[in-house]
């Protein structure tokens, strides 16, 4: 893909919802790489991209290209640590690099695994990074030191995510064996294995309480799950393909889930009812994220789109176009004004109210 450079437009300054919509439009448009995922630093300056030849740092106050951080293979998985000081990627080379997000420096390079890494988290605290691997296992580091702490061993297949509980107790992971399991994130001992799925697990995600863990499964089901417990709580049908991506709304009221079957779902996380089907999307949706106030619902699509819903009413506020291939991530500011997108067609491109 061709190098394109962003124009530096101001900032935006209002967070996007969906009294401003009609305003929403492309700021900033950058191309290097296919892109896997995008994730902003936890102050919201930087935005970090995992692409096919390695990860990107953007500034968010003026659009312009921070650093490049080269690999030697493609980047799967981006992931800030708390403070925002470090960035963890997962790469195809089966190792994880700890980089220092505001120098650029290497900090590790993390090996051990023996297929590539999927998925990357830090917990809560900062102190614990954990990846997911095709090699069937999770690895515990010490981000400080990038020691290995503990490999989590007992999926017979390729994990797909991991996820940390907000206090920081459990670690839920999710693997092509159809089971989720959680772990004692500081002992690493294996708590349960949550069986049901008949199919796939490609995600999983605790509730801003850490209550509840929702799973997406490629049986085209959710699943929502007691964290403390284990037992199934709901499961929540209504696709009729697999569902790639889940996210709670903010106040852990609402869950998103995006599938193969072209549709975003809406649901009461604590009923389990259906709310709405948000229909328009022409291809899969990859990926789905609320706005950190949680009136907004994006969703990126293989239809090439990101569309902008509302949330309380469900109603289609805008389509964005731009990208020419499937759009992979979507992810919101954490001031709620910009959103990120990142595809298969090599950019990335930034969008809010102008």
């Amino acid at each position: 893909m061709p190098v394109l450079a962003s124009t530096p437009y101001p900032p935006p300054r209002e967070p996007l919802g969906p009294e401003n919509a009609a305003r929403v439009a492309q700021l900033a448009r950058w191309g290097k790489g296919w892109v896997a995922e995008v994730t902003f630093s936890p102050d919201g300056r930087l935005l970090a991209v995992a692409s096919s030849i390695g990860v990107y740092l953007y500034a968010a106050a003026d659009l312009s290209e921070v650093r490049f951080l080269p690999t030697d293979s493609p980047v799967r998985s981006v992931a800030f640590s708390p403070d925002g000081r470090a960035l963890a990627s997962g790469s195809a080379d089966n190792t994880i690099r700890l980089w220092d997000a505001a120098s650029g420096a290497l900090l590790r390079t993390l090996e051990g695994h023996t297929s590539w890494v999927r998925s990357v988290a830090f917990s809560p605290d900062g102190r614990a990074l954990a990846s997911a691997s095709w090699d069937n296992t999770i690895r515990l580091w010490d981000a400080a030191s990038g020691a290995l702490l503990r490999t989590l061993e007992g999926h017979t297949n390729p994990v797909r995510s991991v996820a940390f509980s907000p206090d920081g107790r459990l670690l839920a992971s999710a693997s092509d064996d159809r089971t989720i399991r959680l772990w004692d994130a500081a002992s690493g001992a294996l708590l349960r294995t949550l069986a049901g799925h008949t199919s796939w697990v490609r995600s999983v995600a605790f509730s801003p309480d850490g209550r509840a863990l929702a799973s997406a499964s490629e049986d085209n089901t959710i699943r929502l799950w007691d964290a403390a417990s284990g037992a199934l709580l709901r499961t929540l049908e209504g696709h009729t393909n697999a569902v790639l991506s889940v996210a709670f709304s903010p106040d852990g009221r609402a869950l998103a889930s995006g599938s193969l079957d072209n549709t975003i779902r809406l649901w009461d996380a604590v009923s389990g009812a259906l709310l709405r089907t948000l229909e328009g999307h022409t291809w899969p949706v990859n990926s789905v994220a609320f706005s950190p106030d949680g009136r907004a619902l994006a969703s990126g699509s293989e239809d090439n789109t990101i569309r902008l819903w509302d949330a309380a009413s469900r109603a289609l506020l805008r389509t964005l176009e731009g990208h020419t291939r499937s759009v992979n991530s979507v992810a919101f500011s954490p001031d709620g004004r910009a959103l990120a997108s990142g595809s298969w067609d090599g950019t990335v491109c930034l969008w809010g109210v102008r």
